[in-house]
């Protein structure tokens, strides 16, 4: 058979019993004669609470400590994995990221992999035993604990996969696999068969929580064959892949919603060249990502230039530019963390005409009024009011995907 890598996030392993849930669907796969890797998140709420407590000893705790602090949530759950699948009887290993050969960069808090070294994990499938890896983390060069960042255990799995030249990479996670919006929270939606990685990757961007960005961009580059199903109801998932089987009228695949996003306004900037230059470098040097962006013609106060950016970057964002002032030479600063981004993808509106024009006019019917505008090849997005942003997937998914 195959060698298979299996992750689990953090509600599949949250207590004892889905643990064992967890070291069943384990246990089958190898039962039907393949190797398999499993990666594991932290159990739950773990990362969270240990966050918390690291707040109430120092809220200034330094990144490297925050890294040996962080990094315990995984080997937790997959010491206690490895026990359940000890007691149903078959040979298994946990190993933490450094054991697994998991070689990152230095940059703490979010490392990226650099290497990895499959020659411990290679060692163990070749004596038939199950490895359980833990997720999100790994080790630099001065053999300090490093973790890859919030979502980073689909990261690893998914780069193993591509180590190890597996077969798949299954994304175990609390929902069916990819929706045409998030199940949870509208009406309607469905799950698809097959997404590419291209739309994929812009959902995993705009909000859509089931995959992290990094460990699709690194499944893309390396052709990883990925699957997103749940580890509670044994159904298909959406398989993840290069090329998929589309209808001629499904123009979108899946709506999105982020509310993690702040708007910064910079009114009466000097309508110069090189205005636009010194903001965003300003911001780019300071690894500040910025979204939508949005410049304003020219006045008799000067031009206005509107963006958005993370809410957890919002802080750091403000005091460089009000540090920089003098040399943008704004009139005002303002900023707004009272609205969302919410986002329609998909491979197939390349070549076909109308979808934003669609999309606008069920905002437009549902009375909700767009802020900011972006779009590209395969996606379209505008920033609406915070309060209105439900309605607004609600009715944009209405608009594309009732039967009606």
């Amino acid at each position: 058979m195959g060698l298979i890598v299996q992750k689990f996030g953090g509600t599949s392993v949250a207590d004892a019993e889905r643990i064992r849930n967890v070291a069943r669907i384990i246990t089958d796969t190898y039962k039907a004669g393949n190797q398999v890797v499993a990666v594991l998140s932290a159990q739950g709420d773990t990362t969270d609470d240990l966050i918390e407590k690291a707040k109430e000893i120092n809220p200034k705790g330094s990144n490297r400590e925050m890294d040996m602090l962080l990094s315990t949530g995984e080997q937790i759950s997959v010491a206690l994995c490895a026990m359940a699948i000890e007691a149903l009887g078959y040979p298994v290993i946990s190993l933490t990221g450094w054991q697994a050969g998991m070689y990152t960069n230095t940059a703490a808090r979010n490392a990226r992999i650099k290497r990895i070294d499959t020659e411990r994990i290679e060692a163990e499938l070749n004596q038939r035993k199950i490895v359980i890896v833990t997720g999100f983390q790994g080790v630099n060069r001065n053999q300090d604990i490093t973790t890859l960042g919030r979502g980073g255990s689909d990261t690893s799995a998914v780069a193993l996969a591509a180590s190890l030249g597996a077969d798949i990479c299954q994304i175990y996670t609390d929902v069916d696999g990819v929706y045409t919006a998030d199940p949870r929270l509208v009406k309607g939606a469905r799950k698809l068969d097959e997404v590419t990685y291209n739309e994929m990757l812009e959902l995993a961007t705009l909000g859509a929580q089931v995959l992290h960005n990094r460990s699709v961009e690194m499944a893309r580059k390396y052709n990883v064959n990925l699957e997103v199903l749940s580890s509670f109801t044994g159904h298909p998932g959406t398989k993840v892949k290069g090329v998929v089987k589309q209808m001629e009228k499904t123009y979108i695949s899946s709506v999105a919603k982020d509310k993690d996003i702040a708007r910064i306004a910079l009114i009466g900037v000097p309508n110069e060249i090189g205005t636009s230059f010194k903001v965003f470098s300003l911001l780019a040097k300071n690894h500040i990502n910025v979204d939508i962006i949005l410049q304003g013609i020219g006045h008799e106060e000067g031009k206005d230039i509107c963006f958005t950016v993370a809410q957890s970057d919002l802080e750091k964002a403000a005091e460089l530019l009000k540090e920089n002032r003098e040399s943008i030479r704004y009139a005002r600063l303002e900023t707004n963390t009272e609205v969302a981004k919410v986002s329609v993808v998909g491979a197939g509106m390349i070549n076909n005409p109308g979808v934003a024009a669609k999309m606008f006019e069920a905002l437009y019917d549902a009375h909700i009024n767009i802020n900011m505008i972006s779009t590209s090849e395969i996606k379209i997005s505008v920033l609406v009011d915070e309060k209105d942003a439900a309605k607004a997937v609600q009715v944009i998914h209405d608009k594309f995907f009732s039967m009606g």
